[in-house]
């Protein structure tokens, strides 16, 4: 599946709630969200709009190892296509 090029930071941290993601802490435009879901998980998103495509794949890598599943599979479940 094709990353989307207009996902800003913020509906990333909505669609990560999905993954029970909360926000921990914000420090200027930079959001951390933490899970607990299959061990303790953090991850740091940038409050842009929109995200770079290299950030976004690379957030979307992080958390995909996390759970053990491939970006287009986390894709799917985030954005529901």
């Amino acid at each position: 599946m094709k990353l989307p090029r207009d996902l800003s930071g913020q509906d990333l941290v909505k669609y990560l709630k999905k993954l029970g993601y909360q926000v921990s802490h914000q420090t200027g435009s930079h959001i951390r969200l933490t899970t607990q879901q299959q061990g303790e998980h953090h991850i740091t998103i940038p409050a842009h709009n929109p995200l770079k495509v290299g950030t976004l794949n690379a957030i979307l890598k992080d958390i995909g190892n996390h759970f053990q599943i491939n970006r287009d599979e986390l894709l799917n479940q985030l954005l529901g296509k």
